[in-house]
């Protein structure tokens, strides 16, 4: 990415299950942490899944394609598969994935006016919601639930980008002051269970539970205040109110006619 995240990270990698699609992200400053994030995503899965991975498919980077990374993945038995050269379409799994995952993205920064900065934060919100998605992979489940046998619950989902407001704890806080801080939502914490919220007082992200949404604000970044998002609801009429107006529209339309005149990803297959 052109613009650093919040962490001052550029890029990303998504490591993806062949047969459930789940998707885990993991975010870098420079490419060479390739080698040292998938060995934490290995011990991660492993322990999680009780199997142990058998192959990696991945392009030709060089970030793959290395002694140390090749050394690896023969001592812990991984059969390493890379793509040919400019042949993207033998990784498709993982080409989607990272094209899907790119868009939502956009679109989550997009529909809020949030800065390029929560780049990450929109990329990790659409892998967390992509995995509680049903999927043609596997039928009538989604892949959290493919992956884990656990149903995932929607009930905590929430808006991206919209303001919100972080309960202080009275052990905090003076008499006077402030119950709530102001704050953007920018995702959810899967260690703590909690929400991701940019505090727009101290400038910093922060992890909470106890928080209010109001998700048809905005944060105004030029005037630094809450605006309303404003949707627009088509009115109903009578059939025969439309016929009338149906009637006046095309009157009005003759009579004017007579006047002057918008980081590459991995795929994993487990036993």
């Amino acid at each position: 990415m052109r613009t650093p995240s919040h962490e001052q990270n550029r890029y990303f990698i998504l490591f993806i299950d062949d047969y459930s699609r789940m998707t885990w992200v993991y975010f870098m400053r420079e490419k060479s942490e390739v080698f040292k994030v998938f060995k934490k995503f290995k011990n991660l899965v492993e322990k999680q899944s009780g199997r142990s991975i058998k192959v990696l498919r991945s392009d030709r980077g060089k970030e793959y394609n290395n002694s140390e990374f090749d050394k690896f993945c023969e001592e812990e038995g991984i059969e390493h598969q890379t793509t040919v050269s400019y042949n993207s379409q033998q990784n498709g799994v993982s080409e989607r994935k990272n094209r899907t995952v790119m868009e939502m993205a956009r679109s989550m920064l997009q529909e809020k006016h949030l800065p390029k900065a929560f780049w990450a934060e929109a990329v990790y919100t659409a892998v967390y919601l992509l995995n509680r998605c049903p999927t043609k992979a596997v039928q009538n489940m989604t892949p959290i639930e493919a992956w884990s046998d656990k149903k995932p619950s929607a009930k905590h989902l929430r808006v991206f980008g919209s303001i919100c407001y972080v309960h202080i704890p009275t052990e905090k806080r003076h008499k006077l002051e402030e119950k709530t801080e102001k704050g953007i939502f920018l995702g959810y914490n899967t260690q703590s269970k909690g929400y991701r919220i940019y505090n727009l007082t101290t400038k910093k992200l922060i992890i909470s539970r106890d928080v209010e949404f109001d998700e048809d604000a905005m944060w105004n970044w030029d005037e630094e205040k809450v605006e309303r998002q404003s949707v627009m609801i088509p009115k109903e009429t009578h059939p025969q109110q439309q016929q009338e107006e149906g009637t006046d529209q095309a009157e009005m339309e003759r009579r004017s006619q007579q006047a002057p005149g918008s980081q590459k990803a991995t795929t994993i297959r487990r036993d």
